[in-house]
């Protein structure tokens, strides 16, 4: 005879926001856990995903039930992270186990996977998502004033350079109901002088994708510096010449004749989809339109960063509603195979469609891409690779689609 559940009335949330306000990172797991049982859950884990999003890390803790690490690719549990949904897993004993997507925001973080003595979905299913919710504010906010979960998720050693990077980017992905903005960044434990950022602010979508000259450490300082004077000319209210203006100077000033980033800065305009960018000698923005690829009315690319010479162009293009604009560096379509062939834009851009066909959201495409991309260099990317995919809606495309 299976226990009973107990009854739902919020305590399990409001213990776990108790919790919250004094919970050290090293205990997240077992706090989780502890409260999880209010619900009537039997066993708590939380995954976490590792930086390449390849690896599904248990966090342990008192009272957590030992785990294994998990793939994200080729497994029933992985597809939950890949496709954040939920998964339901009948127990011989007639109790039930939960996988449930961890999300902050739009951003996948990984998932938490919670066994219960019966089928928790007649009952207070929806406390039980509310009770995720928290889990997954939680994994952020520890990580303001802690290295115990950042270190849970590295499945390898990173690079000091890598370790710039990574403290400098923005939340992978952001959502609203009229923008999708996601960004990955490869090869994850060892990127250098790639990077990305993004920031929405009212009725405007700001863009960045940056390839600082060189590897390692060097490449790395150069992209921090740009990146710092790029977000303190945006937050000036500068305009895009402005801005490229700015991260021109702080590497003319400080690093030499010899150094310089690429770039592509763009902006969105929210309600009527106006994408305007400053092409800072750069791969162009390409954009993904009804299965096909689009690429807007050429304009010749002005000098990168550092080499500047004050001729800067503007461009603008109007987008429809569903495109989907892709902002990369060059370690993207100038991968290339051991028989010499580049990965290109053709590729690139298939490779988007397909995966939009197949009900990829996102996140999943650009995770699933730099696999591609990685297969295609046989396993080992030959420069650092970044990508970042915009995707611009309105209401009425929206509805259409729901």
């Amino acid at each position: 005879m299976c226990e009973q559940l107990p009854t739902p009335d919020g305590e399990a949330l409001r213990s776990l926001l108790r919790a919250s306000h004094l919970l050290p990172a090293d205990q997240v797991g077992a706090v989780v856990a502890e409260k999880a049982a209010l619900l009537g859950a039997r066993e708590a884990v939380v995954y976490l995903a590792d930086y390449g999003q390849q690896v599904l890390f248990p966090v342990p803790g008192a009272g957590v039930p030992a785990r294994e690490p998990l793939s994200v690719d080729g497994s029933a549990w992985g597809q939950v992270f890949r496709r954040v949904e939920l998964l339901r897993e009948p127990l011989a004993d007639g109790g039930t186990r939960l996988w449930l997507p961890l999300i902050d925001g739009a951003e996948r973080l990984g998932m938490i996977e919670l066994a219960f003595p019966e089928d928790p979905r007649d009952r207070y299913e929806d406390e039980v998502r509310a009770f995720v919710t928290i889990v997954a504010e939680l994994s952020v906010t520890r990580n303001l004033y802690s290295d115990v979960l950042r270190m849970q998720r590295r499945r390898q050693p990173m690079t000091l350079a890598a370790e710039i990077q990574w403290q400098l980017l923005p939340p992978l992905t952001f959502g609203t109901d009229q923008i999708v903005i996601t960004g990955v960044l490869e090869p994850a434990y060892e990127i250098g002088g790639d990077t990305f950022d993004y920031a929405v602010n009212g009725d405007t979508a700001d863009l960045l994708v940056l390839d600082a000259v060189g590897h390692g450490l060097p490449a790395a300082l150069i992209a921090a510096a740009a990146l710092g004077a790029y977000r303190h000319a945006r937050r000036a209210g500068g305009s895009l010449p402005e801005l490229a203006a700015a991260a021109d100077a702080i590497i003319a000033g400080n690093f030499g004749d010899s150094r310089f980033a690429t770039a592509l800065l763009a902006r969105i305009d929210l309600p009527t989809g106006r994408l305007s960018w400053v092409n800072a000698g750069h791969p162009a923005p390409v954009i993904v339109r009804d299965g096909g690829l689009v690429h807007p009315a050429g304009y010749r690319p002005s000098r990168p960063l550092g080499l500047q010479d004050g001729r800067v162009v503007e461009c603008e293009t109007q987008l429809e509603p569903g495109d989907r604009v892709l902002l990369y560096t060059d370690g993207v379509v100038e991968a290339r195979s051991p028989g010499g062939q580049f990965f290109g834009e053709e590729r690139l851009a298939d490779f988007v469609v397909r995966a939009e066909e197949a009900g990829d959201p996102p996140p999943e495409t650009l995770r699933r891409l730099m696999r591609d991309v990685l297969d295609h260099q046989a396993g080992r990317l030959q420069d650092d690779a970044s990508i970042v995919l915009v995707e611009w809606q309105t209401d009425r495309h929206r509805a259409m689609r729901l």
